[in-house]
């Protein structure tokens, strides 16, 4: 029987990893997006498995609103990427404070 401590243990290790993606490797962009959203979906995963062990459906509901947030800062960050990218030949995050404008 899995228990509501196997889910939390799970999102706790996704967490880990994301926050240890974010500060090893700070330089590439693409890679910091995604350790951005492998940190929201350890977050939604806690509140799926807070709701469905408590009965109540708000957690899913907030869900929703999360993965709304996540796909419009993917949308943006990936903007900015093709920007990066187009003028500079380059993913570097330390290569951003040349952009004007």
């Amino acid at each position: 029987m899995i228990s509501l401590t196997h889910y939390l243990v799970l999102g706790a290790i996704l967490f880990s990893i994301s926050v240890i993606g974010i500060f090893l490797n700070r330089k590439n962009l693409l890679v910091l997006l995604m350790a951005i959203e492998l940190m929201l979906l350890s977050v939604n995963f806690n509140f799926v498995a807070f709701s469905h062990y408590l009965g109540d459906l708000s957690g899913q509901l907030f869900v929703f609103f999360i993965l709304t947030v996540a796909a419009a800062e993917s949308a943006i960050g990936l903007a900015i990427l093709v920007v990066l990218f187009r003028n500079l030949n380059s993913i570097n995050v330390e290569n951003l404070d040349r952009l004007k404008g």
